[in-house]
Parts: C-alpha cells; structure tokens; sequence
C-alpha cells in the first residue's frame, strides 16, 4: 500500500493539548503512528513542531485539524498558520458527529485527538484563514454588545418584577436602578468605538455608506455582519452565505407524510439575532419588502414566516451591496430634464444600480425617453 498523506488530530484545552499523528494510504486505511501531550504555550508548541517533524519523514503533504474550542485554539492555529502549515478548523458539534458516526463510545482527549486525526485523513476540510486585527476586534465589540444588551434586558425584567412585588423593595430597587444605567451608558460607548473602528477603516467606511441606505439597517446591523463572515470572505455565494447563517430550507418529507417545512437554524445566530430587528424595519419603510412580506404572509399565513424570508433576502442584499461596491436604490422615476442630464438609471433584480455600458446606452436611444425612464421594480421575488 501506497501512502497518501499524513494528517495531525489535535484536541485542545486552556492548558494542554493532545495531538494524534496518522497516515493514510491509497486502501483508505488510516494507521496511527504516534501520540503525545504538549503544553498550550509557545513552549510547547515549539516542541510540538519538533515532534510532527520527526514523523514526517518524505514528501508527502501533511495536514492539521483543531477543533473550535473557545478562544483557546487560535494561538496554536496561528502558529501553524505562520509556518505555512496546511490547517483546518472544525465546529465541535461537527467533530461529535463523525466520532459518533465511527461507533466511538467512550470519550476522553486522546480518542477525540485520534478521531479528529482519522477525519483530517478521510475528508477534503476547507482551510483555515484567520481574521485580520480590525475585524478581530470588531466580533469582540460586537459579541460584547450582544451580551451587554442580554443583562440589561434580565435587569429589566428584574426591575418589572419588584416594581409590581408584594413588598416594597427600595434598596434592590436602587441597586438595579444603578446597574441598568451603567449598562445603558456601556452599550453607547460600545457602539461609538464600533463607529470610530469603522471610519478608520477606508474600505469598511465606503461599505458601510453604501448599505446603510437600506432603511432600517444601521451601525449594529452591518458590524454584527461585517465581524461574523470576515468582511464576507467566510462565503463565495448567496447559498453559502444562507446556510451559514441557518437560513436555508429544511424539508421534513417520508413517503406521504409532509412535515413542516423550517429553516435549519444550524448556522450563526449572531446574524439571525440581529436581522430580526431590521425585517420589520424594512417592511415598513421599502416598498419592495413590503410586497414580498405580503405575498409570502398571504400564501404561508404565518407572519413570523414571512419576516423570516425578509431577513434572508435582507441577507443577501447587503451581501450583493458589499460584492458591488454599490448603494441601495429603492425606485427610480424620472423625467425628461433628468435624463438628458445623468443618462439612464436601471436596476438589477435586487434594487442594486447598474452602470449601462455603451451597447445598453446605444440601444435605450432607439427608444422614447418616457419608456426609457419609466419606473422600476426592486426586489423581484
């Protein structure tokens, strides 16, 4: 049997971490050749590098797999990164299920490091790339403001609570009165540095002119957005964006049995959580969502259903805004004076303007300038 190529399994914690070394030949068996500990520290990770490079003994490509835990993977992650290792990442939820789907029974780091070993051999896992220092920082602000927002509301209901309570209970009363301001004024700052991370950046700064010109998507919107896919570089397309998000469609059919349809909610929740807010807005105040909120409200009869579509189309709106270095046009009418002056205005599908070329130019002269700039529809569904 002919070797293919060596893989790395690595289960990490705050202190230690286990690493597995394996191979894999052209029979698909996977044979482990060596195990070890290592300290979580520079130390360790150095000894580490001597360890995978005494077993890698030819040429053949060698690959690493960590799993997502915390925070406490991604100075080992960066390590290797740095040498130009070959390293992938994996959710721990992910990692359980193919231990499970191997019949494993009994876990502890060792097994899951082989395990994970096992699964960087068999699977062709995406690579690793890690964020850059202005997003880094802006997922902690905007992970800092979520949970901020999260004890404010428990405040307040705890506020509500003794407010209506049998007894009068002045002192908790004052306590919590103190603690919700303090974390009111806490959110505000957070959402300043979040503003003023944003228009440092040059490039973040245009994005963010361009998308907030859809009505109801403000600062907290396109950060949570920005910070959780990595400027979008998470995602090649609209169906990857929607299923990172949890949004795409979930079928529940067998025969003549029809379950409910659902979306799968196996996704960030940090961008589902903060697109709730924005689909009312956007029912509200742009026609086009408004029309497309009707029609799926009147065929499903659900209206969380219909806000839920909102937001995926909401979704990949700001997503084609980002791509297109465009901002958003709601309609466009115009008239005579308007069109002999800046030319004709169209708009793609998504309410996104379009540059005509010259042979779109050339053939829109042939026309009437009352149908050439006759009003447009955004948001065709």
């Amino acid at each position: 049997m002919k070797n293919l190529k060596y893989s790395v399994g690595i289960d990490i914690s705050k202190n230690d971490f286990k690493a597995c070394f394996s191979v894999i030949d052209d029979g698909q068996k996977v044979t482990v050749k060596s195990s070890a500990t290592f300290v979580n520290s520079l130390k360790g990770f150095s000894e580490f590098s001597i360890w995978y490079d005494k077993h890698h003994k030819d040429d053949l490509p060698l690959f690493f797999l960590l799993e997502a835990t915390g925070v406490y993977y991604e100075h080992l992650a960066w390590f290797l990164y740095k040498k130009d290792e070959k390293v992938s990442v994996i959710l721990a939820n992910k990692a359980k299920r193919y231990l499970q789907s191997l019949g494993m029974k009994s876990k502890n780091d060792k097994i899951d490091a082989k395990g994970l070993a096992q699964m960087c051999s068999e699977k062709c896992l995406p690579l690793w790339n890690p964020i850059s220092k202005s997003i880094y920082e802006l997922r902690s602000l905007t992970r800092l403001h979520e949970d901020l927002q999260n004890q404010r509301t428990m405040v307040n209901n705890q506020l509500h609570a003794i407010s209506h309570s049998m007894y009068s209970l002045k002192q908790a009363q004052r306590s919590l009165q103190k603690l919700y301001i303090t974390l009111e004024n806490e959110l505000v700052n957070i959402e300043k540095d979040i503003l003023n991370l944003i228009e440092k950046d040059e490039k973040l700064k245009l994005k963010y002119a361009n998308i907030k010109t859809i009505k109801g998507v403000g600062l907290m919107t396109f950060a949570v957005l920005v910070a959780e896919t990595n400027g979008f570089e998470l995602v090649n397309n609209k169906s990857q964006l929607v299923s990172y998000a949890g949004y795409d469609v979930v079928e529940n059919q067998s025969g003549l049995r029809f379950g409910k349809t659902r979306i799968s909610k196996k996704g960030n929740a940090h961008i589902r959580r903060i697109l709730h807010m924005p689909s009312f807005c956007v029912v509200r105040y742009e026609p086009s969502f408004k029309s497309f909120f009707d029609r799926i409200h009147e065929r499903t009869h659900f209206k969380m259903k219909a806000y839920v579509a909102v937001q995926k189309k909401l979704l990949t709106l700001i997503y084609s805004l980002w791509k297109k270095d465009q901002s958003y046009v709601q309609d466009y009418i115009g008239n005579y004076s308007t069109a002999q002056a800046i030319g004709p205005i169209s708009v793609d599908s998504e309410g996104i303007q379009k540059k005509p070329d010259s042979k779109e130019l050339a053939s829109q002269d042939e026309h009437s300038i009352a149908r050439a700039m006759s009003p447009l529809s955004v948001c065709q569904i």
